[in-house]
């Protein structure tokens, strides 16, 4: 196993009040993958995405993190492997400046105020964050705050990215603004869980799915194939996005990804979609 790639064997995770939350869970998740867990509420991708960092740990089977169990490393120690970014990024705001928010991670580790420097700079500049950088993080805008959330997680230079619904309560401009960034930091080499119930954001940014349903791995593959699969989305309680549905009432042969390819697949006469 290297660097960036996540494995869990078998998991299962029961909480303290007898909730079984995931059952026999199994999967792979390759260095510099983007990948959507789907699934509605209550199915079990907020508690398999913090098995990931060690926040959870299973009650059964492995979670492997670069080869290394969960289990024997601390919170901390993973946080170096695997960035969390919470659903709330009030959440996760410490700092009474932008600038010292980024930094936090890096001088958590004790690193040298010429690199702490250097890593507050890179990220900021990634999440385009330069001109707020003197400002009070909890007098931003929910996105920007989402961004410097971010931006703190990216400081600490993890290969593996679990972002858990970070979009939520976002305006349309915002959404993409917000995702069009996570995917510049996925350009880098970057692995990327986006923990996601819109399937808008699924089929135009990651390249793999894995859907649960009842805490159960019911899908694993590409957007286009979970778009067409009816019985997991029914399962699943999913449903394409607006996009995908009206490829399907044009009687196309396989399902658009995002409002760019319609609109370039429907301006040049071609009736399938482009290669996956």
């Amino acid at each position: 196993m290297t660097d960036g790639e996540i494995r869990l064997e078998g998991v299962d995770f029961t909480y303290p009040d007898g909730t079984v939350a995931l059952r026999g869970v199994s999967l792979a998740i390759g260095r510099g993958e983007f990948v959507a867990l789907l699934g509605p509420n209550g199915s079990g991708k907020t508690t398999l995405s913090r098995l990931l960092n060690g926040l959870l740990l299973p009650t059964a089977g492995r979670v492997l993190v670069d080869g290394i169990d969960t289990r024997e490393r601390t919170v901390a120690e993973l946080a170096l492997r695997v960035g969390y970014l919470f659903q709330n990024p009030n959440h996760q705001l410490v700092s009474a400046t932008v600038r010292g928010e980024i930094a936090v991670g890096p001088r958590a580790r004790r690193l040298p105020a010429a690199e702490v420097e250097g890593r507050m700079m890179r990220a900021s500049v990634l999440l385009g964050l330069e001109a707020l950088l003197d400002e009070h993080p909890l007098l931003l805008t929910l996105a920007q705050k989402q961004l410097v959330a971010l931006a703190s997680l990216v400081a600490l230079e993890p290969l593996v990215l679990v972002l858990d619904e970070p979009t939520t309560a976002l305006d349309a401009a915002e959404r993409r603004a917000v995702m069009d960034l996570v995917q510049s930091i996925h350009a880098t080499g970057r692995t990327i869980l986006l923990v996601t119930h819109e399937m808008d954001l699924a089929g135009e940014y990651a390249d793999r799915c894995l859907a649960l349903s009842d805490g159960e791995l019911i899908f694993d593959g590409s957007p286009r194939q979970i778009f067409t699969d009816e019985d997991t989305l029914g399962r699943a309680s999913l449903e394409p996005p607006q996009v995908a549905q009206l490829a399907a009432r044009l009687g196309q042969p396989r399902p658009w990804l995002s409002l760019d390819e319609a609109a370039a697949a429907l301006l040049s006469g071609r009736s399938a979609a482009p290669g996956e």
